[in-house]
């Protein structure tokens, strides 16, 4: 399994990358299941076109954003993240989320993203 797409995401996302710039990352059919937290309290699926529309959405509202991976394991084509998502808001305020991806990758490309994301208080 090939974690150059995940890492490559990531970065393209701190550099402030959104919408049809990040596709280059996803296969055409590409799905992100988001569990209920504090932003999405039913949780979310959303298609690739969904994802990077909201990748447009999150980049106006944001100043700048990091994602710190502190442990990653593999098991076949699937990713396990443990990470800390920070994001600065352009009012200045500041979200922190401790996450747990499962990301599935086919070609070298992310294929599906299923994410547990833990929200400090905001």
């Amino acid at each position: 399994m090939d974690t150059d797409a995940i890492t490559s995401l990531h970065r393209a996302l701190e550099a402030g990358q959104s919408g049809d710039e990040l596709r280059r990352f996803f296969t055409a059919d590409a799905v992100t299941v988001e569990h209920p937290n504090l932003i999405k309290p039913t949780g979310s699926r959303a298609t690739v076109d969904e994802m990077l529309a909201a990748s447009v959405k999150g980049a106006g509202m944001l100043s700048s954003q990091k994602y710190d991976v502190h442990s990653a394991l593999r098991s076949g084509d699937t990713a396990i993240l443990r990470l800390t998502w920070t994001g600065v808001l352009r009012t200045g305020d500041q979200l922190v989320a401790h996450i747990a991806q499962f990301i599935n990758t086919r070609d070298g490309l992310i294929s599906s993203i299923e994410t547990f994301d833990c929200y400090e208080p905001f």
